[in-house]
């Protein structure tokens, strides 16, 4: 199944580089929005009703916090076994 990923991330972060290298070895593509970008964040407040990084939105579904946090989240959201 095809699904639309975007992660917002923020330059450094660690946990960000953790989610996109995991996406990436499960072979998903991905969407990057930078949060120190003017405006990124504000969206991901208004959209999400978070602003720390990262934040990770699989179709209609979105997960924030540490990647150790997320992991579980993503792989039941992907169907993915890790």
């Amino acid at each position: 199944m095809n699904h639309t990923i975007v992660v917002y991330t923020a330059p450094g972060c660690p946990d960000c580089a953790a989610v996109k290298s995991w996406l990436e070895r499960h072979g998903f593509a991905y969407t990057e929005k930078d949060v120190s970008r003017p405006g990124v964040a504000d969206e991901a407040k208004e959209r999400y009703g978070v602003r720390v990084a990262p934040i990770t939105v699989i179709d209609d579904r979105f997960f924030y916090g540490t990647f150790d946090r997320q992991r579980g989240q993503l792989a039941a959201a992907l169907d993915i076994t890790d």
